[in-house]
């Protein structure tokens, strides 16, 4: 299996991968600086950018991702998980970066974020926590060539909502429009906030001096912060000063706090493009086209579930592998934080069912050879 592995990512290295027409999709590393009690700490954090491949300056996005429930999860997130909601940003005209914070995938530095205990919860020192994070990011993005730094959107989901609300409190340089998408924290399990007025106290300090332009959205059935206590998040916000537009959202699945997510782009989109549109912040009068995966043909030997399967791949994020037997068994994996991993969790899914060994079909959009 080593051995069959080994050949498949040379053709991976011959190959490359393909993307989102007209775009760049690039992981990268970002050094960032964190002033501490006792010391300076320079870290490097996970990060990945899509832009337009147009050899122009963008305006920047930066998408602030949220914090599972359990700790445990923290070291398995990456970027390439919300590749598909930045791809919608870029084919709008963005850079989009996706950062992960101290703590979380492969960016160095402890976990910074916690709000304390659950009956104690301190809420303002997490959300300023990641709020810096942030602040360091928009620092390094700032520097970048195809970045245009006077015009900066900070979107963030859950706990990247949070922070993203602090740092509208403070912002730096460019930061001219901010997106909450279900922003909160303290949600220990479904319909449960520790002290929930705590966090409305938080939002209460932020808008204090919060005045950039903000778009919330928060659906009638999210299970992290239902919709009576994000309506007081919001009261609290503007009542102190918060310049903030609400949108209660209909329902969206079973938990409408993943709203954000590629399932709701149609929906989300929809609000972002209105809000960027009154802040006169519109890029592309059209978006990009998306991928064309139309012409794609199925693999010979798919059985009708597998054809579905497929279908599903091809819609998929990257990095991402298919893999298939000749008795027409198969494996694929998708949004994998190296197309190494995707390839190698592709085969042992195939192999499982496979009474002979398993064959590449697709690395990301491209067919294999």
């Amino acid at each position: 299996m080593g051995r069959f592995v080994a050949i498949i990512l040379a053709f991976i290295t011959l190959a490359g991968p393909a993307f989102a027409t007209g775009l760049v999709e690039e992981d990268i590393t970002l050094t960032a600086t964190f002033e501490g009690r006792r010391a300076r700490a320079v870290l490097d954090l996970e990060a990945l950018v899509v832009r337009p491949d147009d050899g122009l300056a963008h305006p920047l996005v930066v998408l602030n991702h949220g914090a599972p429930r359990q700790a445990d999860d923290r070291p398995g997130m990456h970027p390439r998980r919300h590749v598909l909601n930045a791809r919608e940003f870029a084919r709008r005209g963005w850079v989009v970066v996706v950062p992960m914070r101290r703590g979380y995938g492969q960016s160095e530095g402890e976990y910074v974020e916690s709000s304390g205990r659950c009956d104690d919860p301190d809420y303002l020192a997490s959300a300023r926590a990641s709020a810096e994070d942030v602040r360091q990011v928009i620092a390094r993005m700032a520097e970048m060539p195809y970045v245009d730094a006077s015009k900066i959107l900070v979107v963030g989901q859950s706990a990247g909502g949070l922070a993203t609300v602090a740092l509208t409190a403070s912002p730096p340089p460019g930061v001219v429009a901010a997106i909450n998408f279900a922003g909160g924290r303290g949600s220990t399990k479904p319909d449960h906030v520790c002290r929930p007025e705590r966090l409305v106290e938080a939002f209460a300090v932020f808008g204090r001096t919060s005045r950039v332009p903000m778009l919330w959205v928060y659906t009638d059935n999210d299970r992290y912060f239902a919709p009576q206590l994000a309506r007081r998040f919001h009261e609290a916000f503007t009542e102190a000063g918060g310049n903030a537009r609400f949108i209660a959202a209909p329902p969206f699945g079973e938990d409408g706090h993943m709203l954000f997510s590629d399932k709701g782009i149609p929906i989300w989109t929809r609000y972002v493009e209105e809000f960027l549109a009154g802040q006169r912040l519109t890029q592309f009068e059209r978006p990009l086209p998306p991928r064309d995966v139309s012409r794609i043909a199925y693999p010979k030997g798919l059985s009708e579930s597998g054809r579905a399967a497929f279908a599903r791949y091809l819609e998929a994020p990257s990095h991402k592998a298919f893999v298939m037997s000749p008795s027409g068994a198969f494996g694929w994996r998708s949004g994998q934080r190296s197309l190494d991993e995707a390839v190698g969790q592709a085969v042992e899914l195939c192999a499982k069912h496979a009474g002979k060994r398993c064959r590449t079909v697709m690395i990301n959009d491209e067919k294999a050879q």
